[in-house]
């Protein structure tokens, strides 16, 4: 099949495969394993990786503890379960001192090798630099670390590690005891009877088995609360474009599409995390395509519902009730219409507040930061570890490329979830090559996309297990001096765009750095050229005289200004597929006008944008 692509930076795609017509063994993730992080990173002048394509100086402390005759000492700066100071005990000098001031907190950090904290303690630059190279781990007793400044903890040296697990059942429970207080009204009722009433007819409930509950996000959360729904005699469907089959289905949960557990559901349990796509998530648009009286549990984000638009659609009667445990902004405002609703229970964020749960995140971020002061590496770090400096320069121009596939490939998933992803290498250098730091990156674009978590080379593996990715590296020989020709991305998993599709029906993506920007330079089995930033519309035609013009003049319409357009095709007039490189980011109006222009099959939407 000829094929002529417009402007094409990497050689024709025969012409690359000739050089490579054998893959060498898939290589075995766990023989990468990396168990501990080197020692004498001072001497090395090793490197960081901060993000994708930044390379950051590392202090000349390490993460790692060296061994010391002393015990090390931990600051606790906000009340932790009394499990967990009492195993820190165990290994360290435990300096409990709560409510300190940011000049108190400098004062101290000089003295500590590590810092646990909560979320009213906010761990600066300026305490980076206070701790004078002594302070190697920062201790997050809970999820978020929004208080802690991860590029000045890389910068200096220390690993921040958090307790990314030890609520999720608390939240589940929770979740479940909001959905049965909002059927049977109990705040309401309770207030009533505070009050001298006695009113049972106001108060009659609606009952919970046999009805159809969708959980919107099927993560670790959403997994426990179906399981309990499933327990309560509810049809469970879910709603997430990333989960594996396979668990749902052994779960005994469906898995639709968004509109569809809109449309057929009698409750929403909200388990998404808040990002750029699920902000405002559920908005006027949304509420009208819900069924008729469908009630709304979220202990998930705030920000993943428009208030405003939440209390209209109680007005309208669209929704018949909501339970909130989270707010666009905590504690809410005074004026926030849902306080005053009776339609609405309200909570005070409480999903992690149970006296089981604060115990198990309290010796769930003991226990990581005892491991990081011994030198061992921590499943739920979220900064990145110390990269030899060698292999850092070398992959460094690799490191965009590998996390830009890895955000284009997840962004053309069709909702049937990833459930295998192939990392290509075509590399002169064969099993000699070092692919931590390039799978650590592609998985990042993969998972961030999707999840709130930070993922760098600690955690990557151990964040795609828990979406059920399976992960397998490939090698293949080619000749020339560059390190990484080509870098190829491949999923499985159903399509929205199905010109991503390669000849074996996987989306695939491969890239190249040319002059030291990465670009995508091959999309299923077309040649293109493709500048890995900003945001990129992909269009899927019929390569005919005016679909190019159709295209601009829509985007023209809408004040989206054009910064690049390449077209990759088969044959003249035959199957095409367009690549536009815009400066904003197009709305779903848009997107949709471009649909209906004649010629055009598909489009698909692909943001580069990093958090």
């Amino acid at each position: 099949m000829q094929r002529l692509a417009a402007n094409t930076v990497a050689a024709p795609r025969a012409a690359r495969q000739a050089t490579a017509p054998a893959a060498l063994p898939v290589r075995a993730p766990a023989a990468k394993a990396v168990k501990k992080l080197p020692t004498g990173f001072a001497a090395a002048r090793d490197l960081s990786v901060g993000g994708a394509g930044s390379v950051r100086a590392a202090s000349a402390r390490s993460v790692v503890a060296a061994a010391a005759p002393e015990k090390p000492t931990i600051l606790v700066a906000e009340k932790l379960g009394d499990e967990g100071v009492a195993y820190l005990e165990q290994y360290a000098n435990v300096d409990c001192s709560y409510d300190l001031t940011p000049d108190e907190l400098k004062a101290k950090i000089s003295l500590c090798d590590a810092v646990i904290i909560r979320s009213g303690t906010k761990i600066t630059r300026e305490v980076f630099e206070a701790g004078k190279g002594r302070l190697k781990v920062v201790g997050r007793a809970g999820v978020g670390v929004d208080n802690v400044d991860l590029t000045a903890a890389t910068e200096h040296g220390c690993l921040v590690v958090n307790a990314p697990t030890a609520n999720t059942v608390a939240a589940a429970e929770h979740g479940i005891a909001l959905l049965c207080a909002l059927c049977r009204k109990v705040p309401g009722a309770d207030a009533s009877m505070r009050r001298g009433e006695w009113k049972r007819a106001k108060y009659t409930g609606v009952s919970i088995v046999g009805k159809t509950i969708s959980i919107i996000g099927f993560g670790k959360v959403g997994l426990e609360v179906a399981r309990r729904a499933k327990g309560l005699g509810m049809k469970v469907l879910a709603y997430d474009p990333y989960a594996a089959r396979e668990r749902a289905e052994a779960l005994g949960v469906q898995l639709v599409s968004f509109d569809e557990a809109l449309a057929q559901s009698d409750f929403l349990s909200l388990h998404m995390p808040l990002l750029d796509s699920t902000r405002d998530m559920f908005n006027d648009e949304t509420f009208k395509k819900c069924k008729k009286g469908i009630r709304i549990v979220n202990v998930a984000r705030g920000g993943v519902i428009n208030e405003p638009a939440l209390a209209r659609a109680l007005d309208e009667g669209i929704v018949a009730g909501a339970a909130l445990d989270v707010f666009s902004s905590e504690p809410p405002e005074a004026d926030n219409e849902l306080l005053k609703r009776e339609d609405v229970v309200l909570t005070p964020h409480l999903g992690a507040s149970t006296e089981e749960a604060q115990a198990a995140v309290a010796m769930e971020v003991a226990e990581a930061v005892v491991n990081a002061l011994n030198g061992e590496l921590a499943s739920t770090a979220v900064n990145a570890p110390m990269v030899p400096r060698e292999v850092m320069e070398e992959l460094q121009p690799y490191v965009s490329l590998a996390d830009s596939l890895g955000r284009a490939v997840v962004q053309c998933l069709g909702g049937t979830g990833v459930s295998d992803l192939t990392i290509t290498y075509d590399t002169p250098r064969g099993d000699e090559l070092d692919t931590r730091l390039l799978r650590a990156m592609v998985l990042k674009g993969v998972l961030e996309t999707v999840t709130e978590q930070k993922v760098n080379l600690v955690n990557a593996d151990y964040l795609a297990k828990q979406y059920g990715i399976r992960v397998t590296e490939t090698t293949r020989m080619v000749d020339g001096k560059d390190i990484l020709s080509n870098l190829t991305v491949s999923m499985g998993g159903k399509s929205k765009f199905s010109g991503a599709l390669d000849a074996a029906g996987k989306l695939t993506f491969g890239g190249a750095v040319v002059k030291g920007a990465p670009f995508i330079t091959c999309i299923g089995e077309t040649d293109v050229e493709i500048a890995c930033y900003g945001g990129v519309i992909l269009c899927k035609q019929r390569d005919q005289p005016g679909v190019i013009g159709a295209v601009a003049t829509t985007l023209a319409q809408d004040d989206i200004n054009v910064s690049f357009m390449t077209v990759g095709r088969d044959k003249p007039r035959g199957a095409a597929v367009m690549a536009v490189g815009v400066d904003e980011d197009p709305s779903p109006k848009t997107l949709a006008t471009l649909r209906e222009i004649p010629s055009v099959d598909e489009i698909a939407w692909i943001s580069f944008h990093t958090a």
